[in-house]
């Protein structure tokens, strides 16, 4: 019997070593964790159960059979992050470049589908060549299985992305159907063509990191939504990430100790709204004002930076934050912020996380740029996201919201629940002048005149007290109080239940 246990200590830790001590040392000289370090660090100490750590592949060709390592370069199993549990997969570049054949696919697959029948989050560390060109179409034939996965799960169970190196080609789509996708900058990229295709096809010049780097994704093509400066940053982030989100769609989010007073009164807020009207300021101190102990979890921070998404705790709940952000383009939408916040409510409205809207917002971008590039179509995905959530919507107007936005922007006309304003909030077609110059067009000659209208145009419409008569705004709050006011309205709403029509499934204009 010890010699049996002998040898099974031996396999194990021939297995654990992966592509062997040199290639570890390499991995390690590019600033990565090897893939058996990134699951360790991620997972709670002791608490990983490891599968198929035995499993090889099965192709014969071109040599193959020659090369049959333990695990076929993937480590797959589960554990738990601060006690919490999560199934997690890590592709290990020093095997065979991480690269993905049947068997390789099979144990990605089989982690999934134990996620989805027991309701766990799926973590998958991408650190791979591509498809294990030997295999041919059999390494493609198991991509395909872990997008259908992918597919399956969506809605389910959250699914995060980490890039930890490459990841191109055909492999770029799961983590593109992933809820989450974390980069890290310089050692990982993504790209569905690599810069040779494109030099071959466009004649264009391009490195890795441009065509498909940390920055591009986060900044430019909103494909990752975030970025960070190593491996043990990215892995720590995601773990912070995770205590914000429920196991499944089937459970509340989890519901932290918290040491912040829920009616903690600010007076700073009753000052945030400048005087002049077209001054900005920052919302993202209104958020950090409202959430538990000051925490905000900021998703996609570097794009479309003109609204801001991300998650805070109130009474130790976690609540889904979409604001508008004066400080950039003075908080308009357009194609890229209304992407942007659609996807961010339809996460939230998969995983019954209330929503808070703070808005302050002077109308959709004008220009032929914005609407060549289709920003009719694009902006209604967020009226569509809102108007579709059946979760608990909170919405709080700081200053303008004004036109179409207004409505967009999780109103009571798209199933808003407790609506308030500021008394600076101005809610109304358009702003004064342009209001002013359509209605008085045949004054529009006389100076005096002109400012006399736009003075009653004002008076009359600059506040929130006219949608506060018909009902559209529930309460004229003081800036002060927004936390307890927005605290006890989502307290208000824990056992909310709202039915939809039945469908199969909507049609969103994507």
């Amino acid at each position: 019997m010890k010699d049996i246990l002998q040898k099974l200590e031996e396999h194990r830790a021939q297995a654990q070593l992966g592509g062997g001590e040199k290639r570890i040392a390499a991995q390690h000289s590019k600033g990565k964790l090897t893939a058996r370090e990134r699951v360790e660090l991620l997972l709670d100490e002791g608490s990983f159960e490891e599968f198929d750590m035995f499993k090889t592949h099965r192709c014969t060709d071109f040599g193959m059979d020659q090369q049959k390592p333990a695990g076929d370069g993937v480590i797959t199993g589960w554990g738990t992050i601060n006690g919490r549990m999560v199934y997690v997969f890590s592709q290990d570049f020093t095997v065979l470049g991480g690269s993905v054949s049947a068997t390789h696919a099979e144990k990605i697959c089989k982690i999934m589908d134990m996620a989805m029948q027991n309701g766990a989050p799926v973590i998958g560390i991408n650190d791979s060549g591509g498809a294990r060109i030997q295999e041919g179409v059999d390494s493609l034939a198991g991509y395909g299985e872990v997008f259908k996965r992918n597919i399956q799960a969506s809605g389910v169970v959250p699914q995060i992305s980490l890039i930890m190196g490459p990841c191109a080609g055909g492999a770029v789509y799961s983590p593109a159907m992933t809820d989450f996708i974390f980069m890290v900058k310089d050692s990982s990229y993504m790209f569905v063509t690599g810069p040779d295709v494109v030099k071959t096809v466009t004649n264009e010049q391009v490195t890795s990191e441009e065509l498909g780097g940390a920055s591009t994704h986060t900044k430019k093509s909103s494909v990752a939504d975030a970025a960070f400066e190593n491996d043990v940053e990215a892995i720590a982030e995601v773990r912070r990430l995770v205590d914000f989100l429920p196991m499944n769609n089937q459970q509340k989010p989890p519901v932290r100790p918290f040491f912040d007073e829920p009616h903690r009164a600010e007076a700073s807020l009753d000052t945030l709204i400048p005087e002049n009207p077209n001054q900005p300021y920052d919302m993202k101190e209104l958020i950090l004002k409202i959430a538990d102990e000051g925490d905000f979890y900021e998703i996609q921070e570097d794009f479309a930076g003109n609204i801001i998404t991300g998650f805070i705790r109130l009474e130790g709940q976690t609540v889904g934050v979409v604001a508008n952000q004066p400080m950039v383009l003075a908080g308009v939408l357009d194609i890229d912020s209304s992407r942007k916040a659609a996807r961010f409510v339809r996460f939230c409205d998969c995983f019954e996380i209330p929503i808070l809207t703070l808005v302050d917002v002077p109308g959709f971008l004008p220009g032929t740029g914005q609407e060549y590039r289709g920003v009719i179509k694009h902006g209604a995905k967020l009226l569509f996201a809102y108007g579709e959530a059946t979760v608990p919507k909170v919405t709080v107007i700081t200053r303008k919201a004004y036109g179409g936005a207004y409505v967009v922007m999780s109103s009571k006309h798209l199933q808003g629940d407790i609506n308030y304003a500021w008394p600076t909030s101005e809610i109304a077609v358009m702003g004064a002048k342009g209001a002013t110059e359509i209605i008085h067009r045949a004054d529009a000659g006389d100076a005096d005149k002109i400012a006399q209208h736009a003075a009653d145009y004002e008076e009359r419409f600059a506040n929130p007290f006219v949608a506060a008569e018909r009902g559209f705004i529930d309460e004229v709050i003081m800036p002060q109080s927004t936390r307890k006011r927005v605290s006890r309205a989502f307290a208000s709403l824990r056992n909310k239940k709202l039915s939809m029509p039945w469908k199969k499934h909507d049609n969103i204009p994507l």
